[in-house]
């Protein structure tokens, strides 16, 4: 038995969160299992509560300095968690890694530029992209149905590199739907190829930490001089923990070239600025809440042998791709024979489930659902037990 309780049922209602208070804006109704948008439903480690009750029993909230320790705590945690070590300077507070995304796109392109993205991905890239005024550039990933997993293809990525000339990459690493740390030896042929096109690697590693059944996660920086002159890497605790409402994100750049106009361009624009919940939010969660981090990860690995066996067992036409990071389900529906639209009006308005659409992700994405997996076992039976009772009565 652990020492934290992840299979609590907490009413999330009314208390603004987007997960079930932003139903009816989303789906169009309220009667939703939601197990969609990426936070957990799980309690945060108490270390991050207390810290945060006492500070607000202070009865003053003004403008903050922002401790050494704040700095410290990210360095010591991308050392001991993955092997990555970053000097203080390379290291600036962000507001959100969608938000820095955008923020980069802003700085290191122009308008009419080209950026390439991998589909089916995390769909805020290409809104980012599009909402801005550049150009989106696809290099679509392989899916593999024996071994049910995604690879990179080297070949397309190297044509759109020479072809379209694309100024930045949005690198999703680990892969969001996916749920996929990219090998090492792919890493690298991203940064060879990146750095000889002159492309900008921008690294979304929010999901870093969250890595499965022993996995480690590489860090793209990390695995050549090539990718550390093209990175530009962006990360957070806020899914590790489940604290995205603090809003605290970092930001690391190691070629000078890349993070000394940069940083100064987000410092100038006060966008490097942190409150002090998110200081104290993310020293505390990196200093004392790796117990409750391995608890929720073990957890969340039984969450997925559950899925798995259930759907072999009794929904074998939806297939899960086969993830080594994150609380997210990549599930392949196709074999149910649907439409897309069929799908959604399938998990939407008959088994009335609440799951991010496939095709939001990218047309790769149709035929696909995609599953959070952090909320308590009871609630994923539920689901489950729901959409093949569904299924089973037909249209």
């Amino acid at each position: 038995m652990g020492k934290y309780d992840f299979d609590q049922l907490i009413d999330r209602r009314g208390s603004g969160a987007m997960k079930v208070d932003a139903l009816d804006e989303f789906y169009g109704r309220n009667d939703l299992l939601a197990l969609w948008i990426a936070d957990m439903d799980f309690a945060v480690s108490p270390s991050i509560k207390d810290a945060l009750v006492d500070r607000m029993k202070h009865p003053i909230y003004g403008y903050a300095t922002v401790p050494a320790s704040y700095w410290e705590s990210i360095i010591s945690w991308l050392d001991r968690r993955h092997g990555w070590k970053v000097a203080r300077e390379e290291i600036s507070y962000i507001p959100g890694v969608v938000r820095a995304i955008g923020y980069a796109i802003n700085h290191f392109t122009s308008p009419g530029d080209a950026i390439l993205i991998q589909p089916p991905v995390y769909h805020p890239f290409q809104r980012l992209i599009d909402g801005n005024k550049r150009r989106v550039v696809r290099n679509p990933l392989v899916l593999d149905g024996q071994s049910c997993t995604y690879r990179m293809d080297f070949d397309d990525l190297e044509a759109k590199f020479r072809d379209e000339r694309p100024k930045m990459m949005i690198l999703c690493n680990p892969h969001n739907p996916a749920g996929l740390q990219w090998d090492a030896e792919s890493l690298r042929r991203v940064a060879s190829l990146a750095r000889r096109y002159g492309v900008v690697v921008v690294s979304d590693e929010i999901h870093g930490d969250l890595m499965l059944r022993g996995e480690r996660h590489i860090p793209f920086a990390s695995v050549s001089d090539d990718a550390a002159a093209v990175a530009v890497t962006f990360g957070a605790p806020s899914k590790t923990f489940n604290i995205a409402g603090l809003v605290s994100s970092w930001c690391v750049v190691k070629n000078p070239d890349l993070r000394k106009p940069f940083f100064e361009w987000l410092e100038v624009n006060e966008f490097s600025a942190p409150t002090f919940v998110a200081t104290l939010g993310t020293e505390v969660a990196y200093r004392h809440g790796e117990d409750w981090l391995d608890e929720a990860l073990a957890y969340i690995e039984g969450s997925f042998d559950m899925v798995e066996r259930i759907l072999a067992e009794r929904l074998p036409a939806i297939k899960m791709i086969k993830s080594n990071a994150s609380f997210l389900a990549w599930l392949d529906c196709r074999g149910l024979g649907l439409t897309h639209q069929e799908l959604i009006n399938l998990f939407v308005d008959r088994a009335h489930l609440a799951l991010n659409d496939g095709a939001m992700f990218g047309d790769e994405g149709e035929g696909f659902m995609r599953l959070n997996l952090g909320s308590p076992r009871s609630v994923i039976r539920e689901a489950l037990d729901t959409l093949i009772d569904c299924v089973a009565k037909g249209r």
